[in-house]
């Protein structure tokens, strides 16, 4: 028996119904809300760089914009589809549904990214009552209506429409923040969870009952009704029994609700891999709902796998983000376009010709669009280098915005088609050609040539940080040909707390060598010989094989991870059975391990750029000094910001560039403030192409978890309360950690002293030196590990107040808050004809205005990574200099002005 939803393009045959033309207007109309998402969506996706919190806005642009708005207008059309009514999910309270659920997921993305809570609050409200309103439509529709062979779905759709409140509560209590322990990773699972396998994931379910069949254009399997119906149960029990263990429990308990959740899908899922049998897939829009459907198996095994291996449930949040392209892009997206694909057609109606003409456009090329989105999507969720995982993003999104040109020619196309046949003018269709195996073979192919030609393209642009000497290990000392033993040397080697182990091995000259690598450390590694063998670039816990082929000389291997050759990451390759391996012209191992680039002048360094007395460009600013107050009472303060490492080429004094590494941008990073006793929670993203990590020295806790080296593409959220005041650093602990602050990654949180006195005018000026490696490139590690620093600067930019003079007014207390970053040297800082009355160094004060001295004080003197603050007021008019009394590296560029009229 076939179904009869009125969606089925043989529809198209009868006479046009009364109000078919303006239910095609309201659906084209709403479905326009849906377009918009989209393209917001993939507008988003190629801006994130430039935007905050981007991760978190992808996700939910997709799923409270675009997913969401799909859910409930087709849900309405479906629901009065099966109940075998006049559709009444149109008009004005239809309008005042999808009205006011657009207005709500306005006003929860937008209260995210400006910190409202209250428009989050607000915004989910709306949400909540948008789909309360359309379950409660539901149910009114089923009263009224006779019972039905799969009114069934109409049952999906309301349990899930009773679930995406709930869910958005979760958010809306997450986004207030202030919680405990590990309540925000739970609280983000279960969000989850009710919202992807609830809200979605039962819509889905009950939709594909009815809508897969059709999309196959062949018969409801026998027992499909009845699946449906045992399945629903089953789902909202394992669904409720996932939420259940993870609020309650350790992971583990979570994960049999999981297996519920699945084995709910797999008896709903039974009917449609018989009617699949009967006649299998042949249009994009069956194979793009396959495919997600796929997706979704593999992440739901993924999630089960999570839940058992760790009892932490941060950990899980942190593993989570495995899941998040596989479920939002390969999963909802695929479906939701493949159901576009099917359905916009035959809301455009026009007869059997004009259906299947609209279907043919939104199927342009679509066997290769599916292989790049699936193959893509499939390196991206894969431990690729960084810029392949880019160029693979970029395809994503370029196949996303394919179909929304194709959608919306496609509507257009129907649309003045139809006008012209209500005016007698009917415009000739072409005819239905279907695509031949060979066709979509070939589109496959090309598909997934695309895929491999961005992947060999981004691997090509991962360049290694080091250079490889192509010299071959198959000579002797004397560079003859070695004479083959037909004998191999294995060696297996560990990496652990930077250092490789064991650190040299030794070879009979004539073997073969093949060197297996396990990195146990915390931090990306690899082997690299000065043949050029080497390994792939290995994450914690992964290892890798080195087969360097017939050796008959010495050899030198390092890590060629930037600074860790000079971190003492070096490897010997010792030949035996040969004479004089080193004699001369022959190659032997030298044993300057400086590394590439070191401290040598040539005229593309930047040390040979650098002029302390250069002039800027015309119109040049410097960076903002003023600090702006705390807010708030004490204590009662929640600090969230996200901070994103970014790789940035900056101008770092007149005429010098160099490629730093930053937080959010800028180095220093942003600064910080607070109060005793305000809680800061810091999510940092890394986007940069090595491991980068952050160290807060305003908070007090055990450095394993937070503290940690996270790689390109994921992201860890920093919990601290502020115990105590002064000015703090924080930076990038990766090691070599000395060359991460030194190339940027460093910056200051403020903690109030309490009852701090009001001031007319405060500064913040945080010291750091520069070891310029090649213009444009970034520090040099040898001169840092050497302490051969070439710059000085406070604020990131040698003099820079110099010519952007800080200002004051005369009599104005000033109060000026230095940090000195390091890594390395320490400061002095001198204000030039003042004198400071107040004087607060690392949490307490050497000197208190009104107090009973009646001293001053000439310098705040800082160890490397201290702090503190003094304040004065300038007695005249003029010009005061600023400097580190550390004289020369006040002329390195340590050196500003204020300006005081």
């Amino acid at each position: 028996m076939t179904t009869n939803l009125s969606l089925s393009p043989a529809s198209g045959s009868a006479p046009k119904p009364p109000g078919r033309s303006a239910r095609s207007r309201w659906h084209l109309g709403v479905n326009a809300i849906v377009v918009v998402w989209l393209a917001l969506f993939a507008a988003v996706g190629s801006a994130h760089h430039f935007l905050p919190h981007a991760f978190w806005l992808l996700v939910h642009v997709l799923l409270l914009g675009a997913v969401t708005n799909a859910i409930v207008i087709w849900s309405g059309h479906f629901a009065a589809s099966v109940l075998r009514l006049p559709e009444a999910n149109r008009g004005a309270p239809a309008a005042l549904r999808l009205l006011c659920l657009n207005a709500g997921a306005v006003g929860v993305i937008g209260g995210m990214l400006f910190q409202r809570w209250y428009v989050v609050l607000a915004g989910a409200c709306l949400v909540g009552a948008a789909v309360t309103a359309h379950a409660g439509w539901l149910v009114r529709l089923m009263r009224r209506a006779l019972p039905g062979r799969f009114s069934m779905t109409v049952r999906y759709y309301v349990a899930a429409s009773a679930l995406l409140p709930v869910g958005a509560a979760l958010g809306v209590v997450m986004a207030r923040g202030d919680l405990a322990g590990d309540l925000p990773e739970r609280l983000r699972v279960a969000h989850e969870t009710i919202n992807l396998l609830g809200w979605v994931g039962l819509t889905v379910a009950g939709t594909l009952i009815t809508l897969w069949p059709t999309m196959l254009r062949t018969r409801v399997a026998d027992g499909a009704e009845r699946a449906g119906r045992a399945a629903l149960p089953v789902l909202l029990t394992g669904l409720g029994a996932a939420v259940a263990g993870t609020l309650l429990g350790p992971p583990p308990l979570a994960a049999p609700g999981v297996v519920g959740y699945a084995a709910g899908l797999v008896v709903a899922a039974r009917p449609w891999l018989r009617e699949a049998r009967a006649k299998a897939p042949r249009s994009f829009a069956a194979w793009s709902v396959a495919a997600g459907c796929g997706w979704l198996a593999g992440s739901l095994i993924v999630l089960v796998g999570i839940l058992v291996s760790t009892t932490s449930w941060i950990t899980v949040g942190e593993r989570l983000s495995l899941l998040t392209a596989p479920l939002a892009a390969g999963w909802i997206a695929q479906v939701l376009l493949g159901a576009l694909s099917f359905l916009v057609p035959v809301v455009l109606g026009g007869g059997p010709t004009a259906v299947r003409a609209a279907t043919a456009s939104l199927e342009r090329a679509w066997p290769a669009r599916l292989a790049v989105t699936d193959a893509a999507l499939l390196l991206c969720v894969l431990p690729v280098p960084s810029t392949v995982r880019v160029v693979c993003s970029v395809l994503l999104l370029v196949t996303l915005l394919f179909f929304l040109v194709l959608l919306v020619q496609t509507v257009l196309r129907g649309t003045r088609d139809r006008g012209r046949a209500a005016q007698g003018d009917p415009a000739p269709a072409p005819a239905d050609v279907p695509a031949r195996p060979h066709r979509v073979l070939g589109g496959v192919a090309l598909g997934l040539a695309v895929v491999m030609l961005a992947v060999a393209g981004g691997a090509a642009a991962d360049v290694r940080s080091l250079p490889i000497l192509e010299r071959s290990a198959a000579t002797n000392a004397d560079g003859g040909a070695v004479t083959p033993t037909g004998r191999t040397t294995t060696v297996v080697m560990t990496i652990r707390n930077m250092r490789f182990s064991p650190s040299s091995v030794d070879v009979p000259a004539g073997n073969r060598l093949v060197i297996t690598l396990h990195n146990t450390g915390t931090d990306t590694h690899d082997l690299v010989l000065e043949t050029g063998a080497r390994t792939d670039r290995l994450s914690p816990g992964q290892k890798g094989t080195l087969d360097a082929g017939v050796v008959g000389r010495d050899l030198d291997g390092w890590c060629s991870m930037v600074g860790h050759r000079q971190m003492g990451m070096t490897f010997a390759v010792n030949v035996t059975g040969t004479a004089s391996n080193s004699a001369p012209g022959g190659g032997g191992r030298t044993h300057d391990h400086s590394g590439h680039g070191a401290s040598a002048a040539t005229k593309d360094t930047a040390a040979d750029a650098f002029d302390p007395m250069a002039e800027p460009a015309a119109g040049f600013t410097a960076r903002d000094a003023q600090l702006p107050p705390a807010t708030g009472e004490a204590g009662h303060q929640l600090h969230k910001r996200t901070i994103t490492v970014k790789e940035v080429t900056r101008e770092v004094a007149p005429g010098v560039r160099q490629k730093l590494w930053t937080f959010d941008g800028t180095a220093p990073g942003p600064v910080l403030r607070g109060r005793v006793g305000d809680t800061f929670e810091i999510t940092l993203v890394n986007d940069g192409s090595i491991g980068h990590s952050v160290d807060f020295h305003a908070g007090s806790l055990a450095p394993n978890g937070p503290m940690r080296t996270i790689r390109p593409g994921e992201s860890l959220t920093y919990r601290f309360t502020a115990t105590r005041s002064g000015i703090w650093t924080y930076h990038c602990s990766t090691m070599p950690m000395s060359l991460h602050i030194a190339n940027g990654m460093f910056g200051a949180v403020i903690i109030d002293p309490p009852e701090l006195a009001p001031v007319d005018r405060e500064y913040v000026l945080v010291q750091s030196e520069f070891y310029l490696g090649k213009q444009g490139g970034t520090a040099d590690a040898a001169k840092v590990a050497a302490k051969d620093y070439d710059m000085v600067a406070f604020n990131g930019y040698a003099d820079q107040y110099d010519h952007d003079p800080l200002t004051a007014r005369t009599g104005e207390r000033v109060r000026i808050w230095v940090l000195a970053a390091g890594p390395n040297e320490p400061g002095a800082f001198h204000v030039v004809g003042g004198q400071f009355d107040t004087v607060f160094r690392e949490g307490a004060y050497d000197l208190r205005r009104g107090g009973s001295q009646s001293g001053g004080a000439q310098v705040l003197d800082l160890a490397p990574a201290s702090g503190g603050f003094v304040e004065l007021s300038f007695p005249q008019a003029g010009d005061y200099p600023f400097v580190t009394h550390i004289m020369s590296d006040a002329e390195r560029g340590a050196h500003g002005v204020f300006r005081v009229r």
